[in-house]
């Protein structure tokens, strides 16, 4: 260029260049949420979802879902979960919730209500395989209650589980020690699989229900912050509780969110 400045339009060009050069070598941007915990842990949520009607009385289902995935959960206990009944305009909350959260999902119904359906609903980050509901017991005038058990299967270090959302009787304690014992009638015993129970229980810590489920069967690891919604884990089983968190989030339900973070120690799958 004979010693002369470059012109201005071959600079222009050339930062050009290097912008396009510096863009192509980014990595690519994606919308989907990655998994922060660790290979070997998992992050349980309980929720009860007042049929997804929020304090304000709006049906938001997306703000419902930023809720939970929000809060990166794996394994997902929901309770007062509506299926096409008329105060939910027909809509089908599992499958909604799990489209939103791009979760699998899996429903048991406690009872029939308003031309749909009422009772549990379970979102899993990981391939759920199976799912049995387990009616519990109840009395004339009572609402009906369900055990929802699913096995779920993980892509990672985690064994295969089975994971159980429930909802207790909120009218009797005596109704709920019933609905206790048949918990632990029909979930499998201390074995193989590991087994998690979570849910609105609507029972105090030391109430006989509480106490039912606690001897020699299950461990609270929301203890001692514990009100009515648990997350239970067998004694056997070789978690270690990492971290608890109520949040709190008081417009979306009556309830709060209840997480916890859980550490396998036992033998990892490789599978």
């Amino acid at each position: 260029m004979n010693g002369r400045s470059m012109p201005r339009y071959y600079r222009t060009w050339i930062i050009l260049i290097i912008i396009c050069l510096i863009l192509t070598t980014l990595p690519a941007c994606t919308a989907v949420k990655q998994r922060t915990t660790l290979p070997h842990q998992l992050r349980v949520l309980t929720y009860n979802i007042h049929h997804g009607e929020a304090m304000d009385g709006r049906f938001d289902y997306e703000r419902l879902a930023r809720v939970i995935t929000d809060l990166n959960p794996d394994v997902v206990a929901l309770q007062e979960v509506d299926r096409r009944t008329q105060r939910a305009d027909g809509v089908d909350q599992p499958q909604l919730l799990g489209k939103l959260t791009d979760m699998y999902y899996a429903f048991g119904q406690a009872m029939p209500y308003q031309d749909g359906q009422y009772g549990e609903a379970v979102l899993s980050r990981f391939p759920i395989t199976k799912v049995e509901v387990f009616p519990l017991p109840f009395r004339p005038g009572q609402e009906p209650r369900t055990a929802l058990a699913t096995r779920i299967k993980p892509d990672n270090e985690l064994p295969e589980f089975i994971f159980v959302g429930t909802h207790l009787c909120h009218q009797s304690s005596d109704t709920r020690v019933e609905q206790t014992q048949q918990i632990n009638r029909v979930l499998p015993p201390a074995g193989a699989t590991p087994v998690i129970l979570a849910g609105d229980l609507n029972a105090r810590p030391g109430s006989e229900p509480m106490n039912e489920l606690l001897r020699e069967r299950w461990r609270d690891v929301i203890a001692p912050q514990s009100r009515i919604d648990y997350i239970l884990l067998r004694p056997q089983d070789p978690w270690k509780v990492v971290e608890v968190k109520i949040i709190d989030q008081r417009v979306v339900s009556d309830h709060r969110p209840v997480l916890a973070t859980l550490e396998w120690t036992g033998e990892k799958n490789n599978n």
